[in-house]
């Protein structure tokens, strides 16, 4: 059973399918509400986002946390739209 919250950073994410989606890199907090509002995941699987970007995964998705956080949900593949790609190239 985790302690703090910061025991998620570093936790392998699971679809429900069983697919590795990447890792906790950090959490985003409600303070007003005192709840966790998502989780930041970074190294993606490029089978599920393109390009391996980063993705803020609701907590509301969540489905069990272990030693491994598994999801109740997750988009079969998270695209990038053309407006970030040509912001990304402007940069």
């Amino acid at each position: 059973m985790l302690q703090e919250v910061s025991e998620l950073i570093g936790l392998q994410v699971y679809t429900r399918e069983g697919l590795f989606l990447g890792n906790v890199n950090n959490i985003i907090i409600d303070v007003d509400r005192q709840r966790i509002d998502g989780l930041f995941i970074t190294g993606t699987n490029p089978v599920l986002v393109e390009g391996s970007r980063s993705v803020s995964v609701p907590y509301r998705w969540v489905k069990a946390v272990g030693d491994v956080i598994l999801l109740r949900f997750f988009p079969r593949r998270v695209t990038v739209r053309k407006e970030e790609v040509a912001s990304d190239l402007i940069e």
